[in-house]
């Protein structure tokens, strides 16, 4: 396991499913860890359109906010320390910048430093069902060391709302980075059937 991060990279981009990056800044707070945040044009769509939440409101769950457009930015360049960068969502937009190397915006830029540096990059895919260029481009980046993560909720702990839902996926990506967390029950194998 590596050690907990002290600092993570945050994009939220136009993908469906902005509540997973809002959930995480949170959790992400709660947990010490220093957030770094952005946020695409597409991203504030989709806040507003599935949270009625505004720019603003996410960004105030931030410890630094950068500029999409901002590629001088310090995430921009590798001798900045981080831990790594989770994009949750990512849009298969995104998702195949990142895999071919167009750094043409702080997202993919601060994500393509992870990779290039070796840190851990996470990434949330959101988009089904999946052609054959989503495919490639997530093997793509899969083989340069990231990591594919969807956003697919688990069945078996019985969740009861769509918090618990979103709770046991990010989870999953805190384990990834060895936050600990009570998001969800760990697994502790098949229960006996009922007789």
């Amino acid at each position: 396991m590596h050690p907990a991060p002290q600092r993570l990279i945050v994009a939220i981009t136009g993908a469906t499913g902005v509540a997973y990056g809002v959930r995480l800044l949170q959790v992400l707070r709660t947990a010490g860890v220093e957030t770094h945040l952005l946020v695409s044009e597409a991203g504030v769509l989709n806040l507003h359109q599935e949270l009625d939440m505004s720019r603003k409101h996410v960004e105030a769950l931030a410890d630094v906010v950068h500029p999409v457009r901002d590629v001088g930015a310090s995430i921009a360049s590798g001798s900045y320390n981080s831990d790594g960068m989770i994009v949750a969502p990512c849009s298969m937009r995104t998702l195949a910048a990142i895999a071919h190397g167009l750094s043409d915006n702080l997202i993919t830029r601060a994500a393509d430093v992870a990779l290039k540096e070796r840190r851990r990059l996470v990434l949330m895919v959101r988009e089904t069902p999946f052609n054959l260029a989503h495919l490639r481009n997530m093997t793509a980046v899969t083989e340069m060391g990231g990591i594919i993560f969807p956003p697919l909720p688990g069945f078996y702990h019985r969740p009861q709302s769509i918090e618990q839902m979103i709770d046991h996926t990010l989870g999953r990506v805190l384990d990834l980075f060895a936050i600990e967390h009570n998001l969800t029950p760990r697994w502790n194998g098949l229960k006996s059937p009922a007789s």
